[in-house]
């Protein structure tokens, strides 16, 4: 569900936002949802991007450290269970 905020904008910023957003075929509404949406996913986009990188360039220091045993204590073979009698 969407949520209403308000925002604040001068007289000559607000007529050039409405402006902009007619040739868009948007509201003001839209223009303004559409750009704060479009800077939130450049900013995720880009912290990803970043976590990739890392994660790439170390992935030899992290399996040294960590290994592959994902789940430390667990043992490798699943148990053994006893098989059920036959009813």
């Amino acid at each position: 569900m969407a949520k209403q905020t308000n925002i604040r904008l001068n007289e000559e910023i607000k007529a050039a936002a409405e402006d902009r957003a007619k040739r868009r075929g948007l509201s003001l509404q839209g223009y303004v949802a559409d750009l704060i949406e479009a800077d939130v996913n450049q900013s995720r986009a880009a912290f990803m991007a970043g976590a990739a990188s890392f994660l790439a360039a170390y992935t030899d220091v992290f399996d040294a450290e960590v290994g592959e045993d994902r789940y430390p204590g667990l043992p490798d073979q699943p148990a053994k269970t006893a098989p059920r009698d036959a009813a």
